[in-house]
């Protein structure tokens, strides 16, 4: 007898952990204060060491501001799978 197929899933953002620089202009971001979404490129501080990128909530753009990562911590995000691919 013959096993069923697998049903597929739906396209949901999956979550993956890049490092800061590695961030791009839609990618969501959750922490203690909710769910973010990157809205500029990353740029580098302090020789390299830090990375900035500025943030909004999710439909908020009045809610801009900066975050700051180490340039060697790894940041979850949730990424479509079709840009998943493009990397």
């Amino acid at each position: 007898m013959a096993k069923p197929k697998p049903e597929k899933k739906p396209a949901t953002p999956a979550t993956s952990r890049v490092l800061p620089m590695e961030l791009k202009i839609g990618d969501r971001l959750v922490d203690e204060t909710g769910e973010r979404e990157v809205v500029g490129r990353p740029y580098t501080t302090a020789g390299g060491k830090n990375v900035r990128v500025r943030v909004q909530r999710i439909g908020e753009p009045g809610s801009r501001h900066l975050r700051t990562w180490g340039a060697h911590e790894r940041i979850s995000v949730k990424r479509t799978t079709a840009e998943e691919g493009k990397r």
